[in-house]
């Protein structure tokens, strides 16, 4: 038996991101794409007109944002699952989405199996969040972590961002890439991307000496 597509609306302000997912999501098998919005309450009227199963949301919009968006849309429509895509990953804005009722949480470096993996799950009433903010929840939920209101400076270093030092920790404690790819709920293309972009920040030739990098850095006990 075949089971009915995934119908998912799309809101997101910048007409070319918009119709770039609207394009990408169309290739994806088991997805349906039902309508797409440019702001937050057009995504509400649309949402109420199509029923979808999951809403993809960007947070900063013109007039209603993402997280009034969202939590409205909740109230209204609890049976629609938002899944929020969005540039920022910054610890006020996480706690916002899930707030307001957010199931899941990508950046927009998300790759099509990402976006399928979190569309998917959403709709069965799973959460998929980004690696990067998994890394800040333990953060925020641990004596002492950063909240919106008291920040510290402890980005990781040599430009890497949140996601890829996830990577690196799990490159160091000797996992292949099928293991982080199942471990950080993102597809095995995206993994590889992720790698040889540590490589090149950090001047590694191969993932050993990238091993042995997140050692010396003290990521890894």
């Amino acid at each position: 038996m075949t089971l009915p597509p995934v119908r998912v609306l799309v809101a997101d302000d910048q007409r070319m991101v918009r119709e770039g997912l609207v394009t990408i999501l169309e290739t994806l098998p088991g997805i349906a794409v039902v309508a797409a919005a440019a702001d937050g309450a057009e995504a509400l009227a649309l949402a109420e007109q199509h029923r979808p199963d999951v809403v993809l949301m960007d947070l900063r919009m013109p007039g209603t944002d993402g997280v009034t968006a969202t939590a409205l849309l909740r109230q209204r429509l609890p049976s629609v699952q938002v899944v929020v895509l969005t540039t920022y990953a910054d610890d006020e804005s996480i706690v916002r989405a899930l707030g307001a009722g957010a199931l899941g949480y990508l950046t927009k470096d998300a790759g099509r199996e990402d976006l399928a993996l979190a569309i998917a799950a959403a709709a069965s009433g799973r959460s998929v969040l980004d690696a990067s903010v998994q890394a800040r929840l333990v953060r925020l939920s641990q004596p002492g972590g950063t909240s919106p209101g008291n920040r510290r400076d402890d980005r990781p270093p040599d430009g890497l961002t949140d996601r890829e030092l996830e990577v690196l920790v799990l490159i160091a404690e000797g996992c292949s890439n099928a293991e982080i790819a199942a471990q950080l709920y993102v597809g095995e293309a995206t993994v590889k991307t992720h790698v040889n972009r540590i490589l090149a920040k950090t001047a590694c030739r191969d993932r050993t000496q990238a091993a042995a990098y997140a050692h010396r850095r003290g990521l890894v006990r």
